[in-house]
């Protein structure tokens, strides 16, 4: 598909008012995303599991306005209270969907919003945030035309869905990857079919049971404001010393993990999510301007996964995103062991003690 599919012919409805709340989840990537081109297009491809307990509401509210307009015209209640630094970001979501959702200026907006998760703790709340509101204004699309489909063979359905992911990229990249689960896949990839820069889609191959109901446990070490922005270190990989080599072992991995999915090989699992981690954090600190956003307590926290998981061969790892809290991530089977092991040696490494349990989940909900 190509970005003039998404743009809507004609509208067979008009509609004055209305709402429409959508839930949509995070989720943490196995193979990450560093670097990207012009139009949020991302340097290479990566696979996510879609998680189930961190996510965010967004409930949007429509008035058509008396008259047409060339400006966008919303307010912004997140958790209750208006948030005008917010504002900032959905007028750049709106102003790059714009030719793809031309009707976002005949009407007047309010949106509420909140996350299931606590604010500022690591979670990748623009994910969330921006896939649940790439969903309202999808609803709202096909509110005003219900044979949304611009493409011969691709049901409604599907093609609200890819439209979706392909609105809540150009808010968030990642968010692309939120809409729909277990596991989703984002990139041009020559070995996965119907891959695309433009959206993400569910996983293609098989993917055996363990990985079905894998668990995910959020370590925060560190609950401050990012050291540096995901805009500014994906801008960083322009030029960067090691970024072909990168971006080629990105390709490699999502080859490799074909195999790893299909059969449940956990140690080969374990090999590849931990290296991808590393990786990513590789990047950063070998980038100019460099950074280290791992915190002591990360590193102690890594040590600690690698020395239990030596000792009692419990099929536990750790992933990182672009900052300081640890991913645990385990087999369902193993659940009551690694909380165990948490509570007892980990959470003295967490700010304030806290952690936040979540598993792989089957995507976003209409509410």
């Amino acid at each position: 598909m190509r970005e003039q599919d998404f743009i809507p012919k004609q509208f067979s409805n008009t509609l004055e008012n209305g709402e429409v709340t959508w839930s949509s989840p995070s989720n943490i990537a196995l193979v990450k995303y560093w670097g990207k081109k012009e139009n949020q297009i991302p340097a290479n491809p990566s696979v996510s599991f879609t998680l189930q307990n961190c996510k965010t509401t967004t409930r949007m509210k429509f008035q058509k306005k008396a008259a047409p307009s060339a400006t966008f015209d919303f307010e912004l209640y997140f958790e209750g209270e208006k948030k005008e630094d917010f504002k900032p970001k959905i007028q750049q979501f709106f102003e790059r969907i714009a030719q793809y959702a031309p009707f976002l200026k005949d009407y007047r907006f309010t949106i509420y919003t909140e996350n299931s998760f606590p604010h500022s703790s690591g979670i990748a709340s623009s994910a969330s945030g921006m896939s649940a509101l790439a969903l309202c204004v999808m609803s709202l699309e096909k509110e005003l035309n219900p044979e949304i489909s611009t493409v011969t063979g691709i049901t409604n359905e599907a093609f609200f869905y890819k439209k979706a992911s392909f609105l809540a990229r150009l808010g968030s990249g990642s968010a692309c990857r939120s809409l729909e689960g277990e596991l989703i896949e984002w990139g041009e990839h020559k070995n996965i079919p119907a891959s695309s820069d433009l959206f993400g889609i569910k996983y293609p191959f098989e993917i055996a049971e363990v990985f079905k109901s894998f668990q995910d446990t959020i370590l925060l070490v560190d609950k401050g404001q990012k050291q540096v922005s995901s805009s500014v270190g994906h801008n960083l990989m322009h030029g960067h010393p090691f970024a072909d080599s990168r971006f080629a072992q990105a390709h490699e991995n999502l080859d490799k993990l074909k195999t790893v999915f299909a059969s449940g090989n956990l140690e080969e699992f374990i090999a590849i999510v931990e290296s991808e981690a590393l990786t990513l954090h590789a990047m950063m600190m070998s980038s100019h301007p460099y950074f280290i956003l791992m915190k002591p307590n990360t590193l102690e926290i890594i040590n600690k996964v690698w020395e239990f998981r030596k000792a009692t061969k419990i099929p536990v790892c750790f992933t990182l995103d672009a900052g300081a809290n640890v991913h645990l991530l385990y087999p369902e089977n193993s659940k009551e062991k690694v909380l165990e092991f948490i509570k007892n040696e980990l959470v003295v490494y967490c700010e304030k003690g806290q952690y936040i349990c979540d598993q792989v989940g089957k995507g976003a909900e209409k509410l």
